[in-house]
C-alpha cells in the first residue's frame, strides 16, 4: 500500500524551507523518471543525495500524460532493475481496487506481483514520491541551475535561481534538455546528423511520406505558419531540427471525472485554417483521424499527436528554437505550445466549420478532475521527445542498435523501434504538403547499452553522468528516448556515482565489471544472452 501523501509532502516541505545542508555525494538535476531512480539508485547505495526537480512535481512525462511503458513497441522482460520495481509498485497499487486497464488493444488485469505497464499520472506520481521517501531523499522544487563552477574537470557546485548552491562528489543530469550539461561546458549537439556522418540509412533529412493537399500560402501569397519552404532540403543532409513536440492530454468520458474544454484565453482560431479546410473537403472525418487516442483505464483515455493526420496536437515549427533557448524562451515556446494544444481541442468542439459528428466525438471527452489538480487538469510537462545529446568519446548509432548489439561494458538493454516523429512541414506548392522526418523501423531484437555512453569526455568532466541526453545520435536516440529505457540509465548513473564515491576513482576509472556485478545484484539484466525467451511484441 502506498503510504500517507499528506506525511511525505510535510516532510518535502521541511527540507525545502528549512535544510541547511549544500553538501551532497551526489547531486540529481531533473526529476524524470530517470532523475528518481538514478537518485534511489544512488541513495540505496549510501550515498546522500539530493534531486532538484524544474516544476512542483517528480515523474517527467510518467507523471504528465505519457501513461505506458510502450511495451508494445518494447520487450517486456527489458525493463529490469528499479524501472521493474516501479512499475511492479503500481501493479501492487492497483491489484487493491478495482481497475482495467488498456494497452495496445487488449484489456489487462493486474494480479499481486504483476507490473503496470499501462497506468494514470497521479498513481505514478504517488509511486515515485513513495520511493523518494523511503529513502528519505531531499527534493527540491521550481528550481533551475544557472550557474556551475568547476575545477579543471571536475565540477565543484552549482548555482540555482532559487539563491541555493549545492556542492557535491558526483552529478548526474537527467534533463529531457541536458541543461546541467550544456552548462557545464561538454561538447553537446541537437539536430540530425547526415547519413554520411556515421554511415546511418535514416539519418538526416528525410522525404518519406505521401503528399497531402491543403493552402499552404494565405490570400497574399505568404506562406502561412507552421509550413517550411522546400527551399535547399537535401535527402539525407543534416540540420539543426528535432521532431515536434506535443502535450498528452489525459481526458475522460465519466461524467463524475469530467472537465469540460472551454474557451482557452489566447484562443486563436486562425491557427487553425488548414484543419478548417481539410474537414470541409472530409466531412466524415472523426476524432481518431486527428488524434492518437488511447485507452488507459478507468474511462481515462490519452490523447497524443497522431503521425498521418493531416493536422494534429503536434506544432510543427514550433520547437525549433527549443533545445538551446534560455529559460524565458523556453517558457514562451512552452506556452504556445499549451496555446496550441487548449486551441486544438476547443475548435474540434465548437467552431462552425466542424462536422456535426466530429465535434460531437470531441464534446463527448473532458479532462480528468483526478489528474493535474493544481494545474488546471492539463499535464505539466511538454513531451520534449529529443533535445540536446552529448557527444562523447563514445557514440551510439544505428548500427548499435540493428547491427553491433552487444558490448563489453553493457549495462542494460534496450528495445524499442527506432521512431521518429515528424520534423517539419513542407510546403511543396501554394495547395500541397509533406510531413518530412518520419523514422518507424521495427526493432525486434533487444540491444546492450553501453557504459560509455552517459559518460562525457574525461577531459571536459570527470564527475558527471548524463542518462537522459545521452551521447548518441538521432537516429539511435529515436530508439533510445523512452522512459524504461532512461530510467535503467538513471539507475545505472546512480550506482556508478556511489561506487566512484566508494572507491575514490572517477566515473570513468571505476572497474566496469565490478559495476555489473553490482546491477546484477540489484536485479538489472544487462546482456542479451541472460534475457531468457523474450516478447515479440504482438
Amino acid at each position: 500500500m502506498l503510504k500517507s501523501l499528506s506525511v511525505f509532502f510535510l516532510t518535502l516541505l521541511m527540507f525545502h524551507c528549512s535544510s541547511k545542508y549544500t553538501d551532497y555525494d551526489v547531486v540529481v538535476y531533473g526529476g524524470t523518471p530517470s532523475g528518481v531512480i538514478a537518485a534511489v539508485a544512488a541513495a540505496r547505495n549510501g550515498a546522500s543525495v539530493v534531486l532538484i526537480e524544474q516544476t512542483r512535481h517528480v515523474g517527467g512525462l510518467s507523471t504528465s500524460g505519457l501513461n505506458t511503458a510502450e511495451v508494445n513497441h518494447m520487450i517486456n522482460q527489458s525493463i529490469t532493475g528499479i524501472a521493474r520495481d516501479f512499475y511492479t509498485m503500481m501493479g501492487e497499487h492497483y491489484s487493491t481496487k478495482y481497475f482495467e486497464s488498456f494497452g495496445h488493444g487488449k484489456k489487462l488485469s493486474f494480479k499481486p506481483g504483476d507490473p503496470a505497464f499501462f497506468f494514470e499520472s497521479h498513481v505514478a506520481e504517488e509511486v515515485f514520491n513513495e520511493m523518494l521517501s523511503e529513502e528519505g531523499i531531499e527534493v527540491v522544487f521550481e528550481a533551475y541551475v544557472e550557474d556551475v563552477s568547476k575545477s579543471k574537470n571536475q565540477i565543484t557546485s552549482i548555482h540555482l535561481d532559487n539563491g541555493r548552491d549545492l556542492s557535491g562528489k558526483i552529478f548526474i543530469d537527467a534533463t529531457y534538455e541536458g541543461d546541467l550539461m550544456a552548462r557545464s561546458g561538454m561538447h553537446y549537439t541537437y539536430g540530425r546528423e547526415s547519413q554520411e556522418k556515421y554511415n546511418e540509412s535514416y539519418a538526416g533529412i528525410r522525404f518519406v511520406d505521401d503528399t497531402l493537399y491543403g493552402r499552404t500560402v494565405d490570400e497574399n501569397g505568404k506562406l502561412l505558419p507552421y509550413f517550411t519552404k522546400n527551399e535547399g532540403l537535401i535527402p539525407g543532409a543534416a540540420d539543426q531540427r528535432v521532431m515536434n513536440y506535443n502535450f498528452r492530454p489525459t481526458m475522460t468520458k465519466d461524467p463524475d471525472n469530467f472537465v469540460p474544454v472551454t474557451k482557452p484565453e489566447n484562443y486563436d482560431p486562425k491557427q487553425f485554417s488548414l484543419l478548417s479546410d481539410y474537414l470541409s473537403k472530409n466531412p466524415d472525418t472523426r476524432i481518431w483521424d486527428l488524434i492518437g487516442v488511447y485507452r488507459r483505464g478507468n474511462n481515462k483515455f490519452e490523447f497524443n499527436n497522431k503521425q498521418h493526420s493531416t493536422i494534429s496536437l503536434g506544432l510543427f515549427g514550433g520547437n525549433v528554437d527549443y533545445p538551446d533557448a534560455d529559460y524565458e524562451k523556453r517558457e514562451e515556446i512552452y506556452q504556445a505550445h499549451k496555446d496550441y494544444t487548449l486551441g486544438y481541442l476547443y475548435f474540434l468542439g465548437h467552431d462552425q466549420s466542424v462536422p456535426g459528428q466530429l465535434k460531437e466525438d470531441m464534446l463527448s471527452y473532458g479532462f480528468c478532475k483526478d489528474e493535474y489538480q493544481d494545474n488546471n487538469h492539463f499535464p505539466y510537462y511538454l513531451y520534449i521527445r529529443e533535445a540536446r545529446r552529448l557527444v562523447g568519446d563514445s557514440v551510439f548509432t544505428q548500427h548499435d542498435i540493428l547491427e553491433n548489439r552487444t558490448k563489453e561494458d553493457a549495462v542494460a538493454i534496450g528495445s524499442h523501434w527506432i521512431d521518429s516523429h515528424h520534423v517539419q512541414r513542407v510546403a511543396i506548392s501554394d495547395t500541397s504538403f509533406t510531413n518530412e522526418g518520419r523514422i518507424w523501423h521495427k526493432v525486434t531484437e533487444p540491444f546492450e547499452l553501453p557504459y560509455s555512453i552517459i559518460l562525457p569526455k574525461n577531459k571536459e568532466c570527470a564527475n558527471l553522468l548524463v542518462p537522459v541526453a545521452a551521447s548518441t545520435s538521432h537516429v539511435a536516440f529515436c530508439a533510445y528516448r523512452l522512459e524504461p529505457t532512461w530510467m535503467q540509465m538513471g539507475h545505472v548513473a546512480g550506482t556508478a556515482a556511489a561506487m566512484a564515491i566508494k572507491s575514490g576513482k572517477s566515473l570513468h576509472e571505476i572497474a566496469v565489471p565490478d559495476l555489473q556485478q553490482q546491477l546484477k545484484n540489484e536485479k538489472m539484466i544487462l546482456k542479451i544472452k541472460d534475457l531468457g525467451p523474450y516478447d515479440d511484441y504482438e
